[in-house]
């Protein structure tokens, strides 16, 4: 059998690039400072090759330092500039210092790492299959190891949340909301529901709400005194006109609205107040030489522990506040955020006492953000770190090669969308694991040793291979993926295969019919085909209706809830009538045969997708 291999020139020639490109870079970083070129005009000409407003960003030097700036505008309608001290939203960059928060409170003995969640809240209808044994601890919340759910669209993409919402509210969705998916400790899956139960957390210890609590006893000791917990929008009641504009393409306006997660991603600050905290993360847990946070607790902020892929050796994944990240030949430990029209990174390396907060108003799917980092780090002047060498490989790798799928997948209600459209192969030559995603560029994870492999725009080992209960295992330290049977993905690839083929019939087919005028209402296409044609009617209302309702109860997300249940109902029907007709088939024609395969082709494919919760589509469910 032919192996897969990229062919040798080249790969001999990235080889050896990788191992130029540190020196490279830093060639190429002090050419630029020597052009006389400023950070400032670089993040101007970004922000225009983007379509981005404005940026505010901080770094922390060396010796202490803290540099601000700030390019574009905060409000383009009104054409007001960006300034240094513009207050700007950071999504869950907000994240670290609520685990900040928490920490505090550890560090008083008033909760500990260990400490289970019902234990604090046992009114939670959690779901934990390894109860007994593993219960969800804090440490799990705050490391997002905690095997709950990330979120669902009506916690995310809701606009009736007031600010002062119960944070119970966000948890009053059903038995399952709240079901453990994963062992406790495990694996790394990103859990803004996680954050949401660690706000409660800190209103039950502390008896008042989280964000005053945070906001005087974390935000006001560490000085960040034009930062906030509490809500804070552009325009109406709680409005604060210091705060910029958020954007989406295309420059579209959109004032911040209240969330139920707000615990997970509700905060408002400054690049000097991030600063401020950057340098306190690097710190040493003293505040004016007070113990403020116990120093073995800032030890982990940024160290992964306990889960499967840090105890086989992989030091990429995330702490108690940040995660690993190793990017440009730098190795630090960042966060990143999003929020209604913002985007913001925070990333500290300790090592070298430095520290980059970069934040835009503008949330952009095509932007490539990562530009600015790269401009901060090279600013920073921070020394590159050539690839770890190459290792070794455990002769059993061959072992793992086949397809893998999600495992947890980021969202529980779109399990079936990873594993169809989210899978990866992997396949080893011999020299190289290749990664070949379904959606996306292939990787080449060279060996650095045993079961842990290094991707090729990665300085340190970017994953590992481990075996779990018998199930074979790839990590990157922040997403994991299961090996699936590959007779399961045939029957899932197949079932869509012939779904997609049978509604593509009733389609055209049907469409056909109705032109040559033979498609009466006896026909078996009938009411199939007006089915699928009534998948359009929600279309109009959701265009006209705002994206961050898409999880509430509206006209659209009914409608879309009906067509989508009457699909199955009609395709059934049309199957009834073919065999009500069966003893007349030699009349219909030939066709009547294949009207039989396609419908129940299309029949099937709905069902499938009922099984794993996806039909009818309930958007305030999902």
């Amino acid at each position: 059998m032919k192996r897969y291999r990229y062919p040798t020139l080249a790969a001999r020639a990235r080889f050896w690039l990788q191992r130029a490109l540190p020196a490279l870079l830093l060639c190429c970083a002090t050419v630029a400072h020597a052009a006389g070129a400023t950070l400032e005009a670089e993040f101007a000409a970004g922000l225009k090759d983007e379509g981005l407003a404005g940026a505010v960003w901080s770094e922390v030097l060396p010796d202490g330092t803290v540099k601000v700036g700030a390019s574009g505008l905060r409000d383009v309608a009104q054409h007001m500039p960006m300034q240094v001290d513009t207050r700007v939203q950071v999504g869950s960059v907000g994240k670290v210092a609520l685990a900040l928060g928490v920490l505090r409170l550890i560090s008083e003995d008033r909760l500990t790492l260990d400490t289970p969640l019902q234990q604090v809240l046992p009114e939670l209808a959690l779901k934990n299959p390894w109860q007994a044994s593993d219960p969800v601890r804090i440490r799990h919340l705050l490391a997002h190891t905690s095997g709950l759910d990330n979120v669902r669209f009506w916690q995310a993409f809701s606009l009736n949340p007031a600010p002062d919402t119960p944070l119970a509210a966000a948890f009053d969705g059903g038995r399952n909301l709240l079901r453990v998916r994963a062992r406790p400790g495990s694996r790394y899956a990103y859990s803004n529901m996680g954050y949401g139960l660690l706000g409660m957390v800190i209103e039950k210890v502390t008896g008042q709400p989280y964000e005053r609590y945070l906001d005087a006893q974390l935000l006001q000791p560490l000085g960040m005194a034009d930062s906030t917990f509490t809500f804070v929008t552009q325009a109406g009641a709680h409005a604060d006109p210091r705060l910029a504009m958020g954007y989406f393409e295309h420059g579209v306006a959109q004032p911040a609205v209240p969330q139920y997660l707000r615990p997970a991603a509700q905060f408002t600050t400054t690049a000097a107040d991030m600063g401020k905290l950057a340098q306190f993360l690097m710190g040493d847990g003293k505040l004016q030489g007070q113990r403020f946070i116990d120093l073995a607790l800032m030890g982990a902020l940024s160290e992964p522990a306990g889960t499967d892929a840090a105890q086989a050796g992989l030091a990429t994944g995330h702490g108690l506040a940040l995660a690993v990240r190793d990017r440009h030949n730098v190795v630090g430990a960042c966060h990143p955020g999003t929020a209604v029209g913002f985007r913001a990174m925070l990333c500290i390396y300790p090592e070298q006492d430095s520290a980059f907060f970069v934040a835009f108003n503008t949330d952009a799917e095509q932007a490539d953000y990562e530009r600015f980092n790269r401009l901060l780090l090279r600013d920073l002047e921070l020394p590159l770190r050539a690839p770890a060498p190459h290792g070794t490989p455990a002769p059993t790798v061959e072992n793992w090669q086949g397809v893998y799928v999600p495992s947890p997948s980021p969202m529980a209600s779109m399990a079936w969308v990873d594993a169809v459209f989210g899978f990866t192969r992997l396949k080893w030559d011999g020299e190289s694991l290749f990664l070949i995603p379904f959606q996306g560029e292939p990787k080449e994870l060279e060996p650095v040793g045993g079961l842990l492999f290094r991707a090729s725009d990665r300085s340190t080992a970017s994953h590992v291979l481990l075996q779990e209960d018998g199930k074979h295992i790839l990590s990157d330290g922040l997403r994991s993926y299961e090996r699936a049977s590959m007779l399961r993905m045939l029957v899932l690839w197949g079932s869509l295969a012939l779904g997609m083929g049978g509604l593509l019939y009733v389609l055209v087919v049907g469409v056909w019919r109705a032109a040559r005028r033979s498609l009466g209402r006896g026909d078996h296409l009938f009411a199939p085909l007006l089915s699928m044609l009534a998948l359009l009617l929600p279309l109009p209302f959701f265009y006209f209706q705002s994206y961050l309702r898409l999880g509430d109860v509206t006209v659209a997300s009914v409608l879309l809830a009906t067509v989508t249940g009457a699909l199955p109902l009609t395709m059934a029907f049309g199957l009834a009538r073919c065999w009500r007709s069966r003893g007349t088939a030699a009349e219909a024609g030939s066709w009547a045969k294949w009207d039989w395969v396609a419908l129940l082709a299309a029949l099937q494919l709905p069902l499938v997708l009922a099984w794993w919760g996806l039909l009818p589509l309930r958007l305030w469910q999902l």
